[in-house]
């Protein structure tokens, strides 16, 4: 397009009242500005776009040609701002979450649910992803926001704590006992079980891998498993001791269908929370999220 937008408003305004003084009060210009906007345009596109007439003005068969195209891009703009008027009056959005599927079964699920509740206009998908893929997402721009442990570096990114959790291992009753009749002392159970942890993408497991090496506890077998629920699960029937998180096998350890392993050496809580990129500006739906979210923390403290 070889004009910019406002000589094709210009034209498209003189069209429709039919006259130039007339156009001028609607656009806030002088007339001769307009009538030399309308020669600018009719140079440029090589011929004559409006011809006198006893009232104003009205369109050459030419300017009829090139006003209907006019007239369509400049209704479909209408459109658009009417459009983008309505989404933000309800509150419209898009807003892409990168959470690890333990964490957001857990954890995200009850802030997600209240902030639906109060903001239903926003459309939200969930990139269901470890810890560090969900990093790897938001450098990348792929997710607006992540519910991931606390990394060790935050490079360009923000951090909020919405919560801790503490790993722990824990083993049916049973597998214990047996592991006591088989004369193992408390303290050497890890290393004389099979050991179920998370696989080593895992940033959990990283977590883990690290305190057992700086405390210099070796293990024996270990399997590797992809999510936290199976570990749970394998523990249930006996297959081996498995290192979750406590918080998210509470009923199991109410019930005694899971005991937590004796331990002299406890491990240090997690922080989790939210992580989004600071160095870049946020849309209204991802402000909005995390405003709701540092809120509804907040008032989960104070309770």
């Amino acid at each position: 397009m070889n004009q910019n937008l406002s000589s094709y408003r210009i034209f498209y305004t003189v069209a429709n009242a039919g006259n130039i003084s007339k156009a001028a009060k609607q656009l806030y210009i002088s007339q001769p500005a307009i009538s030399k906007s309308i020669q600018k345009l009719e140079e440029t596109l090589g011929c004559k776009l409006f011809s006198r007439s006893s009232r104003g003005v009205i369109l050459t068969e030419e300017g009829a040609l090139i006003y209907t195209h006019v007239k369509e891009a400049f209704e479909t703009l209408d459109i658009g701002e009417e459009k983008l008027r309505r989404s933000l009056e309800l509150g419209m959005g898009h807003l892409k979450i990168g959470v690890s599927s333990t964490l957001c079964k857990s954890m995200l699920m009850p802030y997600l649910k209240a902030f639906i509740e109060t903001h239903p206009h926003i459309s939200i998908s969930i990139n269901c992803q470890s810890t560090n893929e969900t990093l790897d997402l938001l450098d990348d721009n792929k997710v607006d926001i992540g519910l991931v442990g606390k990394p060790n570096n935050l490079r360009n990114i923000e951090f909020y704590s919405i919560d801790k959790i503490k790993d722990i291992f824990v083993a049916k009753p049973e597998y214990l006992k047996n592991l006591s009749r088989r004369g193992i002392p408390q303290e050497k159970y890890l290393a004389n079980s099979t050991l179920m942890l998370l696989d080593k993408n895992n940033f959990s497991r990283q977590y883990i891998d690290e305190y057992l090496r700086i405390n210099h506890i070796n293990t024996n077998e270990s399997i590797e498993i992809s999510s936290l629920d199976l570990l749970t699960d394998f523990a249930k029937i006996g297959v081996g001791i498995a290192c979750v998180i406590k918080n998210f096998v509470k009923d199991e350890l109410a019930t005694n269908e899971l005991v937590e392993v004796p331990f002299d050496l406890k491990i240090p809580k997690r922080e989790v929370g939210l992580v989004y990129r600071s160095n870049i500006k946020h849309s209204k739906a991802l402000d909005e999220f995390i405003n709701f979210c540092k809120e509804l923390h907040s008032t989960k403290m104070e309770s």
